[in-house]
């Protein structure tokens, strides 16, 4: 992505990049660390739209992928300094939704 094509705000910039629901869970996965695509794809994700995902990801910036030269091939995906800097992001959304679940549990018990 260009700088010119991004948006002004900085939260749609972060949208922008990773907004979509697949790359917030491959970001995910991949903080735990180096994994290859056939367990990218067990969260349940299709390999169609597994490629293509990576595929950007990997244009902006937030994996780097490897692949080794065998048979059969093996490809590797890691995130890149970028792609790790959305640890916070993703910690900050699991708080926020453990703290949701809390709020519902609550309004069921009241209700």
């Amino acid at each position: 992505m260009e700088l010119k094509d991004l948006p002004k705000c900085p939260v749609e910039t972060t949208l922008a990049l990773i907004g979509e629901k697949w790359k917030i869970l491959i970001i995910r996965d991949l903080l735990n660390g180096t994994k290859r695509f056939n367990e990218l794809k067990k969260s349940g994700i299709s390999q169609k739209v597994l490629t293509s995902t990576l595929r950007s990801m990997e244009a902006d910036g937030l994996v780097i992928r490897k692949a080794y030269k065998q048979v059969p091939p093996r490809v590797e995906y890691t995130l890149s300094d970028v792609g790790y800097s959305l640890a916070g992001v993703l910690n900050a959304m699991a708080s926020w939704g453990t703290d949701y679940k809390t709020f519902l549990k609550l309004l069921k018990k009241r209700g």
